[in-house]
């Protein structure tokens, strides 16, 4: 409902889900927005009193949709799925190495594109009008999309990394969790924090974000054990028996 997943996806097939639960994450952060909004009004302009804070998760999504309300008011466009590209934007897209994982590479505005298709070893691609501006570049987006993947696909991730880096061409690895957790810069900014749970032992979780300059924070509780809060909840909140509660954990259901 709030049209992320509809943009989602590659063009004639079906909208796909992110792949995370984005809207509960989003929906927890402008709650946590609007509670610091209404403590602000409570305390610092003096109002005295709280408020409700009311967040929806398909809002909070909507929230993300960029320009397409005016797009459609205005014009009638309705955003359709792009895939792994940004429409009208040529070249930029999401290539396969050779060793299999994959690249992101923009090479969008004229100058951009030259120090790209030289760094591919097809400099003369800089001076050919169907090339010109990004119009053009657009009207031959697979053309371009096939060069570009031909280079990937015959060379490592780290020269493809190394060479148009060199070059001052955007690039940058797609990620996987294991990417992350092996990741130098991840460990530098500390955003991966270690965490002693019970019957597991250290297990890596993520790190605080923003970082605060003069008072960074910190993580000071990682949750309880499975179960560990049964007798609060089972027995304080609903009013079950120890009996019961026994029962229950016996049969399996806690």
């Amino acid at each position: 409902m709030g049209g992320i997943r509809y943009v989602t996806g590659e063009p004639g097939r079906a909208p796909v889900r992110s792949g995370i639960s984005l809207g509960d994450s989003l929906a927890s952060l402008y709650a946590v927005i609007g509670a610091l909004m209404a403590v602000h009004a409570r305390d610092v302009r003096g109002g005295g009193e709280g408020q409700v804070v009311d967040v929806a998760l398909y809002e909070a999504v909507f929230n993300l949709m960029e320009s397409m309300v005016p797009e459609f008011d205005v014009a009638g466009i309705v955003r359709e799925r792009t895939g792994s590209s940004l429409p009208g934007i040529t070249p930029s897209n999401t290539y396969c190495s050779k060793d299999g994982s994959y690249v992101a590479i923009g090479g969008n505005s004229d100058a951009i594109f030259k120090r790209l298709v030289s760094a591919i070893g097809r400099p003369e691609l800089g001076d050919d009008p169907r090339y010109a501006t990004n119009a053009d570049r657009t009207e031959h987006a697979d053309e371009l999309d096939s060069l570009i993947e031909e280079w990937v696909e015959g060379r490592p991730t780290e020269e493809i990394l190394r060479v148009l880096n060199e070059a001052n061409v955007p690039v940058g690895p797609i990620y996987t969790v294991e990417d992350v957790v092996e990741d130098d810069q991840y460990e530098a900014r500390e955003m991966l924090l270690e965490a002693e749970v019970e019957g597991v032992g250290p297990v890596k979780m993520p790190g605080l974000v923003p970082k605060l300059s003069e008072t960074p924070g910190e993580v000071g509780w990682y949750g309880g054990a499975l179960g560990a809060h049964n007798e609060e909840v089972y027995g304080g909140l609903l009013g079950l028996s120890a009996e019961e509660i026994g029962r229950l954990a016996e049969e399996g259901a806690i």
